[in-house]
Parts: structure tokens; C-alpha cells; sequence
């Protein structure tokens, strides 16, 4: 832990740059996985291959997962582009999954009920499913975050920096505490994550509760 005290000035650094890539990341997989939620529950046919193909995703490795966006032209120009491409395709498959089980999960009369008030389709949305599968998606977000944290310490194998160039670095010199430098920031950041956002998941679910 020595060496947490003597490199404080990199290891915050570091842990910026992590947090900046989860970051974007999880705002590209928040902004393309709630729609395909939704698209689900409107087209049920396409449910087979949006989650098929966010399940093979999962099981690509990520660093073979980088290396396979590597060649392409817009994506291997800037390996940071490159990181947060993989590590949103990644939070991709929580977001969807959950945003289609919160809406299809909401009981028939409180569709029928919102119909009978004249609501159209669009105010059905924003008025009735979205709110109450709140929760519901505020949980896949939350699950997708602490998985993008962990996976994200990969993006350093390809120079995209964050806490992951503290783990390769001792992992290199053969130092539990380089090691140990990179992966304790990472757990804490996760936790933090997953504290926060749990709270607000808690806080929609009593709130639609009432």
C-alpha cells in the first residue's frame, strides 16, 4: 500500500481517466440500450437477434474483443475510441435485457386502464412504462456499471490508460503493490458505483411504490 501514498498524484490520474471511459461508456450503452428495450416490447420478433447478439458479445474475451476493433479505420486511429466502443458493447445486453423485462413486466390493467384514458402510444411511454420500469432499468444500469469498471482495467493492454496500467505494470515487475495500487481504486470505484446507484433504484421503487 506503500506505494499508494508515494504515487498519489498517478494514481489519481489514472483513476480519472477510468472513471472518465466507464463513464462515456456506460452514457453510449444507456443511449442505444434503453431505445432497443423499448423496441422490443414493440417488436417482439426482433428479440432473437438483439439479444442473441448481445449475448455473443458477452462471451467475446475482451482483449480479443479490442483486438478485433483494432483494424477497423475510425476505430484504431484513437485507442481511447477504440476502449470505450468495447466497453459499452459490453453494458449493452444488462441495459436492453432490463429495460424490456421492466416494461413487459407491468400488468395488463394498468396498460388497459392508460388506453381507456385516451393516452396515444407515445404518452403510454412516457407516462405509464417508463417510469414504472424505472427501477427495473436503474438495476441493469447499476449491473452494467460494475461490470464496465472491472472490464475497463483491459483497456490499458491496448494504451487506452486507466487503473489497468497499474495492474499490467506490477503484474510486469512481478509487485503485489503496483498490483494491488491499480486493482484496490478499481474495487472501490465499483463499490461506490454500485452503492450509488443501487440508492437510486431503491428510491424510484418506493417512490412508484406509493
Amino acid at each position: 500500500m506503500n506505494f499508494l501514498f508515494t504515487h498519489k498524484r498517478e494514481v489519481a490520474m489514472l483513476s480519472a481517466e477510468h472513471l472518465w471511459l466507464v463513464g462515456v461508456a456506460m452514457l453510449f450503452a444507456v443511449a442505444v440500450g434503453v431505445p432497443l428495450g423499448i423496441l422490443l416490447t414493440r417488436r417482439p420478433r426482433l428479440k432473437a437477434f438483439i439479444f442473441g447478439s448481445t449475448n455473443v458479445i458477452q462471451t467475446i474475451p475482451s482483449l480479443a474483443l479490442f483486438g478485433l476493433l483494432l483494424p477497423l479505420p475510425w476505430f484504431g486511429v484513437r485507442v481511447d475510441r477504440l476502449a470505450i466502443t468495447a466497453l459499452a458493447l459490453y453494458a449493452l445486453l444488462p441495459v436492453v435485457r432490463n429495460t424490456y423485462t421492466g416494461i413487459t413486466g407491468i400488468s395488463p390493467p394498468v396498460h388497459e386502464a392508460a388506453l381507456a384514458m385516451g393516452l396515444t402510444s407515445r404518452q403510454l411511454l412516457w407516462q405509464v412504462e417508463l417510469p414504472l420500469a424505472s427501477p427495473a432499468i436503474f438495476a441493469g444500469i447499476r449491473v452494467a456499471t460494475v461490470i464496465t469498471i472491472g472490464v475497463a482495467t483491459i483497456a490499458a493492454a491496448i494504451g487506452a490508460g486507466g487503473l489497468g496500467e497499474l495492474i499490467f505494470r506490477g503484474i510486469a515487475m512481478v509487485d503485489n503493490g503496483v498490483i494491488l495500487a491499480g486493482a484496490v481504486p478499481a474495487a472501490l470505484m465499483a463499490l461506490a458505483a454500485d452503492l450509488l446507484l443501487g440508492g437510486v433504484e431503491k428510491l424510484l421503487a418506493r417512490r412508484h411504490r406509493w
